[in-house]
């Protein structure tokens, strides 16, 4: 991978960089100057730029505009420490990729380089093989059901709403439906419609002409432009705001645009899939999203399960996250005991799939062994261990019954039933000594029936013993 470019004069940020990148174990180059950088450029390509704004000799804006002009498809981070809303606008109007405005966080900062990065290769995905492009894991029936829409839709050009909690898993979804698609040659094209102000939302959608705001020095193909003949897709849309949204109504519904400052209408051969986690029809109730836009983009609908529904999927998607993490670091792969596989199948993952691949990243890197047990895990994940609750075992037993019906069980109630009184019986048993009738009290029951259920289920009364 391309070195990734810090420009700023300030010895101090550069350093910071250094030590953050450095322990990241990513490639960097630093310069105190836009015009190093672009005496620079002229003989290397960075897979990322991250520039200062305001900087002796030629500008950050100045580097952006001739960086974007020779190389389009470079993600460029903006950073400054005059966070006003002209320098933001500015800088996204520019072609920026992100804005980051000083006093930054500096793992915020790695982890939105690390998105920069997953951007450039995924621009220059053309040239790599289509194995090195994950497909979605799953097994669970939730997620066969998922794999069985794609499939019907892999000719069609229909309009697709993607519903499911965030991390879930949506954007993977949209590009699959890409990939295996009649356009999968043509570009896939995502943008985060909650992620920047609507004014800066306006022009990454539909472009803007040179002069139709104050910094718009060149004009800009947008994002329809950008995913001509192939995908657009929107994640967050229920985010997006009203006079937004009747724009992209009008999209859907005659297939043209126009750039902002635009006179010169343009045909938009686009597919366009939307996402969000929210509930639409509630958005919809309350005033906050149009019934028409909900009613265009609602064509085709998938619901991409949550990890609670999915529980069977842990183990197979830990097995893949720390094969994958062990390969970007170039280590060993470590696994997990049975014991700490089996605990965090148990667990709610509110961050779905997202929070469970940051969790293998944690242990490839921090994890001190091979195998990793419970006490390994991050302590956050080990906090409820001691003193399960309610939601602790009724998550396994939902696993439980999860299993059963994954393998064609029946009969299960009755299994599981029978199963559950036994324990209960046992446990005041012991609590009471053996005296049937102190238990029989404590569980709700009668003498006779107690005696019963000892018999019939074969209950160890400790009394006996």
């Amino acid at each position: 991978m391309k070195p990734v470019w810090i420009v700023d004069d300030d010895r101090s940020i550069r350093w910071v960089f250094e030590k953050a990148l450095t322990r990241e174990s990513i490639a960097f180059r630093c310069f105190s100057s836009a015009a190093e950088a672009l005496t620079a450029l002229q003989a290397e390509v960075p897979q990322v730029l991250v520039s200062d704004i305001r900087m002796p000799g030629p500008s950050g804006l100045e580097l952006l505009q001739t960086v974007k002009a020779q190389h389009p498809a470079l993600p460029v981070i903006v950073m400054t420490a005059y966070s006003d809303l002209e320098s933001a606008v500015a800088a996204f109007q520019g072609g920026a990729y992100e804005y980051l405005p000083k006093p930054f966080d500096v793992d915020q900062a790695v982890d939105l380089i690390r998105r920069a990065i997953d951007e450039s290769q995924r621009e220059t995905g053309a040239t790599e093989p289509i194995e090195d492009t994950p497909e979605i894991l799953g097994q669970a029936p939730a997620m066969q059901e998922v794999f069985r829409a794609i499939g019907r839709l892999a000719q069609s050009s229909a309009t697709v709403l993607i519903t499911g909690e965030s991390g879930s898993g949506k954007e993977l979804v949209a590009r699959a439906l890409h990939r295996h698609s009649a356009r999968a040659s043509k570009p896939f094209v995502a943008i985060n419609t909650a992620a920047m102000p609507k004014d800066l939302l306006e022009s990454e959608l539909f472009g803007h002409e040179r002069g139709a705001f104050t910094g718009a020095q060149v004009q800009r193909r947008g994002r329809f432009e950008q995913a001509e003949g192939g995908t657009l897709f929107l994640d967050e849309i229920g985010d997006m705001a009203p006079d937004l949204q009747t724009r992209l109504l009008r999209v859907l519904s005659d297939g043209h645009f126009y750039r902002v400052g635009g006179h010169q209408q343009i045909k938009a051969n686009v597919r366009v899939i939307a996402a969000t986690h929210q509930h639409l029809e509630a958005r919809v109730r309350e005033g906050a999203f149009r019934e028409d836009l909900f009613h265009r983009l609602n064509v085709i609908r998938i619901r991409l399960p949550s990890m609670r529904e999915r529980r069977e999927d842990i183990p197979l998607l830990t097995r893949h996250f720390l094969t994958r993490s062990a390969a970007q670091l170039g280590v060993d792969a470590k696994r997990l005991s049975e014991e700490a596989l089996g605990y965090i199948s148990r667990l709610d993952f509110p961050g779905n799939v997202r929070q469970l691949e940051n969790l293998c990243h944690w242990i490839t890197v921090m994890a001190p062994g091979q195998v990793v047990d419970v006490a390994d895990l991050p302590a956050e994940f080990r906090e409820t261990s001691a003193t399960p609750g309610a939601a602790d075992w009724i998550a396994a037993l939902e696993h439980e019954v999860e299993q059963r019906l994954g393998r064609g069980e029946t009969g299960i109630l009755d299994v599981l039933g029978r199963q559950f009184e036994k324990s209960l019986i046992e446990r005041a048993l012991i609590r009471t000594g053996g005296r049937r009738i102190e238990a029989a009290s404590l569980l709700g029951m009668g003498r006779n029936t107690i005696t019963r259920k000892i018999q019939e289920l074969g209950v160890e009364d400790p009394s006996a013993a």
